[in-house]
């Protein structure tokens, strides 16, 4: 079981949408320090007094987890001002929403970066404490889209699909070395905040941006290998591995109507 009172908690991407309501929430079971990397300046400093003034220790860092340099220094900031990372939640994400003939190459770097490559770089600047301590908890938000794939989610697809398969792959590896270092690999349906401004679902309900914290959360308390939400998310590998490529289209494209979900995608406003 994993605990957070007096825990130091990394979360990326934290300064909105879950990851703000995660370190709310991870506070609020005692985490003694709470440290939000985010690329949004205004975002951060509204996060962080609001925390300051409900009376939380907040350690705000502004960074661009898709510049290696800056990746490697503010984590060298945060061993130096804070200390060793106990609880590790890889959460910062983004999605472009096209075909794929419609990306440009930066397109998808910029996808790729941010929601894969990331993600093992902080990881690995953060590990090697964790090993040496003899504890500490990586939590890694990947995706169902990296179970399915998807019309105009092609490289966001791919970009899950590495993470789901690095993050269980680590998760292995610790074991293998007898590490007590838990690995969580977090696979939602669309969760209601602006990344995925306009997705419609016609039968798989999307997820509350509180209820999804709840289940991340509780998860992680419990040491699950997997979070999956909705719950038939759990059946997807199953319903995959046993149907024909065709008939899992019809049922899941048609049926669920998911292969039509991305059609009126608008994302973040401000894109």
């Amino acid at each position: 079981m994993t605990k957070f009172k007096d825990k130091t908690v990394l979360i990326t991407g934290g300064a909105s949408g879950i990851g703000k309501l995660m370190a709310q929430k991870m506070l609020s079971l005692g985490a003694s320090k709470m440290i939000i990397w985010d690329i949004n300046q205004d975002n951060l400093a509204q996060t962080t007094n609001e925390f300051n003034n409900s009376g939380f220790t907040i350690f705000p860092y502004q960074v661009d987890v898709a510049n290696l340099e800056q990746v490697k220094q503010t984590a060298q900031k945060v061993k130096d001002e804070v200390g060793v990372v106990d609880v590790l939640i890889n959460n910062a994400g983004v999605v472009v929403g096209k075909f794929f003939h419609e990306h440009s190459h930066q397109d998808i770097d910029f996808t790729m970066n941010i929601n894969t490559s990331a993600l093992m770089h902080i990881t690995l600047e953060f590990i090697g404490d964790m090993m040496k301590k003899g504890e500490g908890h990586i939590v890694n938000i990947a995706s169902a889209a990296g179970m399915v794939a998807n019309p105009k989610m092609s490289v966001y697809c791919a970009s899950k699909w590495s993470v789901i398969g690095w993050s269980d792959s680590l998760r292995l590896e610790m074991k293998r070395i007898h590490k007590k270092i838990k690995v969580t690999t977090v696979t939602p349906y669309y969760i209601s905040t602006g990344m995925f401004d306009g997705v419609k679902s016609r039968l798989v309900p999307i997820i509350k941006p509180e209820k999804a914290v709840r289940k991340i959360v509780r998860g992680v308390i419990k040491n699950k290998i997997f979070v999956r939400m909705p719950g038939i998310i759990y059946l997807l590998p199953l319903i995959k591995g046993i149907l024909p490529v065709r008939w899992f289209d019809f049922i899941v494209g048609k049926g669920f109507g998911v292969y039509k979900s991305m059609d009126e995608f608008k994302g973040h406003k401000n894109s």
